[in-house]
């Protein structure tokens, strides 16, 4: 299969096995977006090289929950890598990142600015 990287062929699944990672087996696989369609994507930000697929997903116009939790003992890169996402989120995309908690980012494209909100839920 086109969507099946060549690693994830080797895997087997056994029979009764309760759970079944489909974003590890196919962490490429092609997704149908209709109009108006978003993709929310939970990603670990390992180190600042990881932010690159991160700033392509929210320039697709998708959101992202970014955990940063293995970057807070490296304050330098963790700065480096929040500076660099929030300049691309807020100052070129008109986006918005939002902290939640200690350790994660909701990272907003424009179309999905809060600021802008009325007010109602739907």
């Amino acid at each position: 299969m086109p969507s099946l990287p060549a690693s994830a062929g080797n895997r087997s699944i056994e029979a009764g096995q309760d759970y079944h990672d489909l974003g590890e087996m196919y962490s490429d696989a092609p997704v149908a977006r209709g109009l108006g369609d978003v993709i929310v994507h939970r990603a670990v930000l390992d180190d600042i090289t990881g932010t690159s697929k991160i700033l392509d997903w929210v320039s697709d116009g998708d959101i992202v929950i970014l955990e940063m939790r293995r970057l807070i003992d490296t304050e330098t890169e963790l700065r480096m890598a929040v500076d660099q996402i929030q300049d691309f989120v807020e100052g070129d995309l008109a986006g918005e990142v939002i902290r939640l908690g200690q350790s994660r980012l909701l990272l907003l494209p424009s179309e999905f600015d809060i600021s802008k909100s009325d007010g109602s839920l739907f």
